[in-house]
């Protein structure tokens, strides 16, 4: 379905068409972009406004300005899931990707949101406990990830709170440290705004509007485990590849 853009200024109309044939893939990374001079030409708009176009294409990823070439698609860097990392962990790999790595932020216990308290079935103001850390790839920060556990759970997991890096991640860890295997997930997409605490870690603009992925595990009694919240670099493609049956 196509969008309707009409409510867009010129510049932002624009802009979103380039991106769109780039999300398709009628514009590869490596090709270049409709120049100011065609995009005045095409669209009929001044030159203030297609140089506006450029500006956002290169200001939110999607784009490079080289000097002497002109104005080239980016190559878009990949997303890692909580389900792909719960893959490799369960393969026996660590949860990481090649020359990727991961950054303790800090660990403490606050009172549940609702948001929290739903989905670990507590009471609102209950105290839980999050482990909050970020993944760095080739690109830069990728993911500011925060998992929520009970508090009931968290004192049968003592290394839940250090910095060192947990050996199979929360989930594998909660397993060997407790007996509950994590059977069901529910995973959520949407795009919201960046928080205030997370948009340093991010290496985001507060407010920004990036990928937030949550994921909420069940053990084989029915019982939440533990909510973790992603959220996703600016930038960054959703990649998902499998075979068609």
């Amino acid at each position: 379905m196509t969008r309707d853009l009409s409510h867009l200024p010129p510049y932002r109309r624009i802009a979103e068409q380039i991106i769109e044939r780039i999300r398709t893939g009628a514009l590869q990374p490596g090709q270049a972009t409709p120049s100011v001079d065609q995009i005045m030409r095409t669209e009929k708009v001044s030159r203030a406004t297609a140089a506006r176009v450029i500006s956002v294409l290169r200001d939110e990823g999607w784009a490079n300005a080289i000097p002497g070439v002109g104005t080239i698609v980016k190559e878009r860097q990949p997303l890692t899931q909580g389900a792909s990392r719960i893959g490799m962990v369960r393969g026996g790999g660590s949860g990481l990707l090649d020359g990727e790595t991961v950054e303790f932020v800090e660990a403490r216990t606050e009172p549940a949101s609702q948001e929290v308290a739903d989905a670990l079935g507590v009471e609102v103001g209950a105290d839980v406990v999050l482990r909050r850390r970020r993944y760095i790839d080739g690109a830069g920060v990728s993911v500011v990830s925060t998992t929520w556990v009970t508090s009931a759970l968290a004192e049968r997991l003592p290394a839940f709170t250090q910095p060192e890096k947990l050996p199979k991640m929360t989930m594998g860890y909660i397993e060997d440290q407790t007996g509950r295997r994590a059977t069901q997930q529910r995973e959520t997409h949407s795009v919201d705004s960046v928080p205030e605490d997370i948009s340093a870690q991010l290496d985001a603009e507060a407010g920004e509007r990036v990928l937030k992925v949550t994921n909420r595990y069940v053990d084989q009694d029915g019982e939440p485990t533990e909510y973790a919240v992603d959220w996703h670099a600016p930038r960054r493609s959703w990649v998902d590849e499998r075979p068609v049956e």
